[in-house]
């Protein structure tokens, strides 16, 4: 039993030094995917108008996206996206009563600054690779 045990490990080792990359990617909505991909600056104050107040940060980002800033909807009309995201800041600013359009605001405040460190860093990589 102990043979078999440690021939197993060694199967393991050898095949995660194999050099497999894994690639994963989130599957998102469509209310998610219309999120902006915005400077950090513009993401960092949407983040912190919707902390303060509840789909003002979204309803901010929504122009962004009028301004020429990317989506994961490609395919989709510009003006679609646009309402997409004032649909996503109404749906903050009438469920913040109840406090979960609060916590949605701050997390999709969240996003957008995460979005915007993810795009910071690409820009930055296919510079270095220039």
């Amino acid at each position: 039993m102990d043979q078999k045990d440690t021939e197993m490990n060694e199967k393991r080792v050898c095949s995660s030094t194999s050099g497999v990359v894994v690639q994963v990617r989130e599957k998102k909505g469509r209310l998610r995917a219309a999120i902006p991909y915005m400077p950090f600056p513009v993401a960092v104050l949407c983040l912190f108008l919707n902390t303060f107040v509840p789909g003002l940060g979204t309803f901010v980002s929504a122009f962004a996206v009028l301004c020429g800033a990317r989506t994961d909807l490609p395919d989709q009309h510009i003006c679609c996206v646009f309402w997409l995201n004032i649909a996503a800041a109404f749906i903050q600013i009438l469920t913040a009563v109840v406090m979960v359009g609060w916590i949605m605001s701050i997390f999709w405040g969240m996003d957008m600054v995460i979005l915007a460190i993810s795009e910071g860093y690409r820009e930055q990589t296919a510079a270095q690779q220039l």
